[in-house]
């Protein structure tokens, strides 16, 4: 259910003359594909990073490889555990299972104009950041991005999709992103202001956790799990439990809004899967429990029967309960 914390008023405005900056929590994907951009373009941004994502930053600068055009900055670090100074938005784009250790990382940069925009997949962490920020600080975010660090350290854009669509979620939150918004215009990216955002993030939670749920059952990409009457029944089964959660939670999945994501799950032959599958594969940690799970707890509550993500759920637990535990960053 979307967290509806008491009405707070509005963070007070930065100090006239100060120049707005920007703090990303890492340099992965996400975090340094959209910091990597908007540095190039002038922006003001500071990464907080740990020590060995220092380290390679130090040697060889922070490398976007893209389909868009290549670049290569020297950026501004932080390591953890030392003071950045408050600035005027934190760009959060942990996985979940890290949003913890992030939170102690970044709440020295949260000043009393500080806003916080988290690109986490889910819903479930808004509560969380209400809870530690307030909601008159934390934005809502979605990332539309395809990318993955390489061995060697670089961020690889996997296609030409690079889309943010931010919102809103308590009064006085538009004067910064209309200052991000022109910052990623500058930086080439498509940036998106959403009237609505938390329509808009459960809408991609129905699509990522049926994504996620199938590809990962299946151990599969999607054009595979369409290619039979089976495969194709699950899917559309398990799309049909998630968007009566949603529906359930008030933010029923908008056919205008929704269809290109239904496109994408009917899309015969795709090779498209979720992160999830991916983390699986290389025996990492998953956000199985802050999607998958989530899902679950809500539908309970709710009373609907949810038997394919049950499934699903039932054997990502399997997994976690079974990989060796190796180091993340």
């Amino acid at each position: 259910m979307t967290p509806t914390p008491a009405a707070a008023s509005a963070p007070p405005s930065r100090p006239a003359g100060k120049a707005w900056r920007l703090l990303v929590l890492g340099a992965g994907a996400v975090g340094g594909y959209f910091g990597g951009r908007l540095a190039a373009a002038g922006a003001d941004v500071v990464f907080l990073i740990r020590p060995p994502r220092a380290a390679s930053l130090e040697r060889q600068g922070l490398v976007v490889e893209s389909p868009l055009g290549d670049c290569r900055i020297a950026p501004q670090l932080v390591a953890s555990g030392e003071a950045a100074g408050a600035v005027d938005l934190v760009l959060l784009a942990c996985k979940a299972y890290d949003l913890e250790t992030a939170l102690a990382a970044v709440r020295p940069a949260v000043g009393p104009a500080t806003l916080v925009l988290p690109l986490l997949n889910g819903i479930a962490h808004l509560e969380r950041l209400d809870a530690a920020f307030g909601r008159v600080r934390v934005l809502g975010g979605i990332a539309h991005l395809a990318a993955t660090l390489t061995p060697s350290g670089a961020i690889r854009h996997l296609n030409t999709l690079q889309r943010m669509i931010a919102g809103p979620r308590a009064p006085g939150q538009t004067p910064v992103l209309a200052k991000l918004a022109g910052a990623m215009g500058a930086a080439g990216v498509d940036f998106v202001v959403a009237d609505d955002i938390e329509q808009a993030l459960w809408e991609k939670y129905v699509f990522l956790a049926t994504l996620a749920g199938a590809t990962c059952t299946r151990r599969a990409s999607l054009g595979a799990i369409l290619a039979n009457p089976e495969g194709a029944a699950f899917l559309d089964d398990l799309l049909a439990e998630c968007s009566a959660i949603a529906a359930a939670a008030g933010h029923p999945p908008h056919p205008a809004g929704f269809a290109p994501y239904r496109r994408q799950l009917g899309e015969a032959g795709s090779p498209l899967t979720a992160s999830m599958l991916r983390d699986m594969e290389r025996g990492a940690p998953t956000e199985a429990d802050h999607i998958l799970g989530h899902l679950v707890r809500l539908a309970e509550s709710y009373g609907i029967a949810t038997p394919r993500l049950h499934v699903a759920y039932a054997h990502l637990q399997a997994y976690e309960h079974t990989r060796q535990p190796k180091p993340h960053f």
